[in-house]
Order: C-alpha cells, then structure tokens, then sequence
C-alpha cells in the first residue's frame, strides 16, 4: 500500500495540493499532473518537492490522450480527479483513458447536493446534475469498488466573491442569516489524500460504499461570517439584505456564473419555501458529514481559523 503511486490532477488548487501534500505524508509517490508544468503548487516549494520524491507530468483532464499517456509514463495506480465543466460527455473519455492506462482506484471531488438516486438528476439542478453524471461514469467504468466520491458542501473559498465588497466595507447578500457549514477546502484535500491511501470501508459511515458527504465543523450564518472576516481583517463591514432577484444579480456583477449564483440563491431559502426536502444542514444527514469529515482530518478547521490563515483571499 505504501508503494502505491497517486497521480494528483490539478495540484494548484486548494484541494488538489492538499491531497497531494497528505497523500505523500500517509507514504504514497505522488505524481503531479499539470497543464503547465512550470506552475508551483500551494503548500509546496521545489526543494519539498524534490524531498518528497514528487513528479511532475503534464496532463490535462480534458484531453484523454495526455491522461493516458501521463499515467503510462508514471505507473500511478490511484488518482485524484475533478469535474471539468462543459464537457459533452461528463468526461467519459478521460474516465476511460484512467481505466485504460491501468488506474484501479479514482478518488472524485463531487458535490454534497448529488444524493439519493444519482440517474434520477434533471439538468434543473445543474451543479447536481454534472457531479451526478461524472459519477454515474466512473460506476459504469470502474464499478462501485473503483472509486470514491467526497461530497463536500459549502467551501470557505467561496468567501472569495465577497472580496470586493469587504474592501468598500459593505456585503450585499440574500438571506444574511442563512447557515452554511463553510468547509476549508484543504480539509476537502486531506480526506481525499487519506482515501487515495488507505481508501474506505463500507463501514465508515457514508450513505454508499462509495461515497462520502463532508461538511465543516460548524454552522455559521452568513451575517455572522461577515463579523468573522471583519474581525480577522481589522474591519467594520456593514451587512444589508437583498432580496432574491438582485441578489442573483448582485452574484452575477461581481463574477459569479449565472449556474451557480441561482441555484446559491434558492438553496438559502428557508426550506418550507424551497420546494425540496433535502437540507444537507440539518438532521442525520449532517450529523454525519461532520462526522466523516473528523474522521479523516482529526480536528477540522473553524472558520475563525480558516479565515485568519488565508487572509490573502481578500487581497487587502
């Protein structure tokens, strides 16, 4: 197990770098898949690369051919893969270049709004639908024992968007005292790292063999969030309430894709106004999505300390 070699497709990312940084810590070779070679990776300088027996490949998860050939070329018998938006086929091919060049387990970073029966997802629910259907390809490729879906929720990053408005002082927001569980993506990227390793077994808690819903440790309101990043910056930040049609258009000004800003919008609706049972906020549900995710990182990260380590993201 401690031979095995993980192939890490988008390290530069948050979730990506950390699965790469973990799953060479829980004794992988790790193999670092980029477009661009030349990138660094968060979290990693050349030095630690060069120390911790890290590769470096060119690869990119929308043309096959390079997959293939970059797992050819490393003998990676594990990866780590992401949705790839606008695909015609929900990446089919690139999921069969995996199998074809001999991957025997794919940990994929799904998305908490796919549950239930995953073919049973309309393109209504975009974000659910795409996940869901780069899901249902790695069942039909790899079978149910091949991979690993995380399904985390809402990631602390998303913070990002408010990034402009926390500079004039100001958050524009529909349903300020909505809650979100505000996941720190390098949690997200430990669990995977962890599960590229010592992969999971049917009785760890998740809802199939093979997947697995996160969730932060904490709810917090948004209304609340903005008090928290203003504390950490030093910052009086004054919250004001939209309602639902400028706050889509609100998201959309400020470059959130329209997919996104809509289905973000309706999910903050109280549930009875909704129009769908699932709350992944509440319940069993929850309970155990927090759970799953202090399972594999030990103490997750509040959002206090999420916000104090990435200040950055507020370019202040």
């Amino acid at each position: 197990m401690a031979s095995t070699t993980s192939i890490i497709f988008g390290p530069t990312g948050h979730v990506g770098s950390a699965a790469a940084r973990i799953a060479q810590q829980c004794g992988a070779k790790v193999v670092l898949a980029l477009r661009d070679t030349l990138r660094p990776v968060p979290g990693l300088t050349l030095e630690q690369e060069k120390a911790g027996g890290f590769e470096r490949v060119q690869a990119d998860l929308t043309k096959p051919e390079t997959v293939h050939a970059a797992v050819q070329a490393t003998g990676a018998k594990r990866a780590f893969i992401y949705l790839v938006p606008g695909t015609t086929d929900h990446m089919r091919r690139t999921i069969e270049a995996l199998k074809a060049s001999s991957i025997e387990l794919v940990v994929f970073l799904s998305s908490i709004s796919v549950h239930g029966d995953i073919r049973s997802i309309t393109p209504a629910d975009f974000i659910a639908y795409t996940h869901a259907q780069v899901e249902v390809n790695l069942d039909e490729v790899f079978g149910s024992d091949g991979y690993i879906a995380i399904r985390p929720a809402y990631f602390s990053t998303n913070a990002g968007w408010w990034a402009g408005m926390i500079r004039e002082g100001e958050v524009k927001i529909t349903y300020p005292d909505a809650k979100l569980d505000w996941i720190s993506p390098e949690d997200i990227g430990r669990v995977a790292g962890t599960l590229l390793v010592k992969e999971m077994q049917a009785s760890e808690g998740a809802e199939e063999r093979n997947s697995i819903p996160l969730c932060g440790p904490k709810l917090v309101s948004q209304r609340d969030a903005v008090g928290i990043f203003g504390k950490v910056l030093g910052k009086d930040i004054k919250v004001t309430e939209l309602d639902e049609k400028e706050g889509v258009e609100n998201l959309l000004n400020i470059g959130v894709p329209d997919f996104v800003a809509t289905r973000l919008v309706q999910s903050l609706k109280p549930k009875d106004r909704r129009g769908d049972d699932f709350d992944p906020f509440e319940g069993e549900a929850y309970e155990q999505a927090v759970a799953n995710l202090q399972k594999y990182v030990g103490r997750a990260s509040s959002l206090e300390e999420w916000a104090e380590a990435n200040k950055e993201v507020f370019n202040l």
